[in-house]
């Protein structure tokens, strides 16, 4: 079973090449809000992530992944974080780089795939993930692949000068 390769596009490790797409992506002031970042990366330390991004899961307890198109383009990211191996669940989260390649069923295959491997190859039990609660395409998104809305964290994130509340949803493999 091919867990990482869909239709229109395939899930791959970091390659140096992508030091650029992950710098801009990470200094892209427009999506902090959605990676908790305050300050920007330089590309030394971009440099330094990817060189260290093939270090095992289960000793760095994350794993960030990039959506490619078939013609090799990077579209986006998709990454497993707080990878808890004993009780069995990690976190997850989807970004596509440029608001041209959303709506074009990216995402919801990217999270496809990215579910198929954390059950089948990771054997994990449930995932988690945090959305915003005014990211009504992030909780389509996630809701459509079985996530269940299952609390608020109220006045959780600091933004553009007001608290914002946050949704955690959970998704139990059975």
């Amino acid at each position: 079973m091919t867990t990482l390769k869909g239709e229109h596009i395939y899930l791959r490790a970091l390659e140096p090449e992508d030091l650029e797409f992950v710098h801009a992506v990470e200094n892209d002031e427009t999506i902090w809000e959605i990676s908790n970042t305050q300050t920007p990366f330089s590309r030394f330390l971009i440099k330094q992530y990817i060189e260290n991004a093939h270090k095992d899961i289960y000793e760095v307890k994350q794993l960030r992944l990039v959506i490619s198109s078939y013609k090799d383009q990077a579209l986006g990211m998709i990454d497993i974080y707080d990878f808890d191996f004993k009780n069995s669940r990690a976190g997850i989260g989807v970004l596509l780089k440029d608001t041209g390649n959303r709506g074009k069923g990216y995402g919801t295959e990217a999270l496809k795939l990215l579910l198929s491997y954390c059950f089948a190859h990771l054997g994990l039990h449930q995932l988690y993930c945090s959305i915003s609660e005014d990211n009504e395409k992030s909780i389509k998104l996630f809701e459509k692949q079985g996530f269940k809305k299952v609390g608020l964290k109220r006045d959780w994130n600091y933004v553009d000068g007001a608290y914002k509340n946050e949704y955690l949803f959970q998704l139990i493999n059975k």
